[in-house]
């Protein structure tokens, strides 16, 4: 691929806003696509995102906005993909222009449902692109903070460590540090496993657990992670590395963590339709959470032991009681 800092961003929430802002930093013009017109208008008017972060303001004329992920992708040699994993699959098959020779990056914390995949797994065997060209954006870093431009470090994953130090030097600034890794696959799964274990976090939390417990749960499930992700794509990583513990325990620690708040309503009783409702943001570790759980169990005798996983997802999705599960669940940890 030509670098020739052309940027899209895919998406319209919270991660596609501050991943702009901080495009906007270093590039002259950065291609947005996101779905819905009226917030199109409203920041080609009031120079901000009337849904997500509010608060930062925009220089309009660096944006090229469009509602057709057409025209985004065929502007641009890199994307930046930053929607809700569930509504992937809907937004690419709206797909006429080519991905073939784009630079993609992933912003996105989840599995695709359809496919069972993590996203670029799903880049790399749907539409036959390498991996030297498929990357990760991970934290830890909320979308929240960086608005307010509060430090925040960032990890770019990509297997070609030319094109991760590319996307790198685009998105560092005074209050964003960015640094680069050559796994992919580990620093996804960690990504998608986080909300997970920030639901679980939620969930103690409103059931009445406190910090001491909360300290054992983090511990139990940073090693949980670590057993699922060998079992899953074994290489050489340092799991207590910011892309892997520090993004746990921003998610599970943060009161800007939609994942642990989603957790916290269903400890106080939520049915998670009702939790999910108030929200206004998707709380990725749902779908996670059963996806997760079965990617484990298909493994048959070679699955890791993930007790925490298996707690959440049988409290969301085979409705058990959450109370009942917590108190299986403390004799599992240590």
């Amino acid at each position: 691929m030509k670098k020739d800092s052309k940027f899209a961003v895919i998406g319209g929430g919270s991660w596609a806003t501050a991943i702009t802002k901080m495009l906007c930093e270093n590039v002259q013009t950065v291609h947005w696509y996101m779905r819905n017109q009226d917030a199109i208008e409203h920041i080609k008017k009031e120079d901000h995102n009337p849904n997500y972060l509010s608060s930062v303001e925009f220089d309009v004329s660096q944006l090229k906005l469009t509602n057709d992920i057409n025209v985004a992708v065929a502007e641009a040699g890199c994307l930046v993909f930053a929607i809700p994993s569930a509504f992937l699959k809907t937004e690419l098959d709206q797909l006429t222009v080519p991905l073939k020779d784009k630079l993609i990056f992933s912003a996105i914390k989840g599995i695709v449902p359809e496919s069972s995949l993590i996203v670029g797994e799903h880049f790399h065997k749907t539409y036959d692109i390498p991996f030297d060209h498929i990357g990760v954006i991970t934290g830890p870093c909320h979308a929240e903070e960086v608005a307010l431009e509060r430090l925040s470090y960032l990890t770019i994953a990509c297997s070609n460590e030319d094109n991760a130090k590319y996307l790198a030097s685009h998105l560092s600034n005074h209050y964003i540090k960015c640094k680069t890794s050559e796994d992919i696959i580990g620093t996804e799964y960690a990504a998608m496993l986080k909300n997970i274990y920030a639901i679980a976090a939620g969930i103690a939390h409103g059931l009445g657990y406190g910090d001491n417990f909360q300290s054992v749960l983090m511990s139990n499930a940073i090693r949980e992670m670590k057993r699922f992700i060998k079992k899953t794509y074994k290489m050489k990583r340092n799991i207590n590395d910011s892309a892997y513990l520090g993004d746990l325990l921003v998610t599970g620690y943060s009161v800007f963590s939609r994942n642990r708040m989603f957790g916290n309503m269903i400890g106080k009783g939520y049915t998670v339709k009702s939790a999910q409702m108030e929200m206004s943001m998707i709380a990725e570790g749902y779908y996670a959470s059963k996806s997760a759980y079965h990617i484990n169990k298909n493994k048959g005798s070679k699955k890791a032991r993930t007790p925490i996983i298996n707690a959440v997802y049988e409290i969301l999705y085979e409705h058990k009681n959450p109370k009942r599960v917590f108190l299986k669940l403390t004799d599992k940890l240590d």
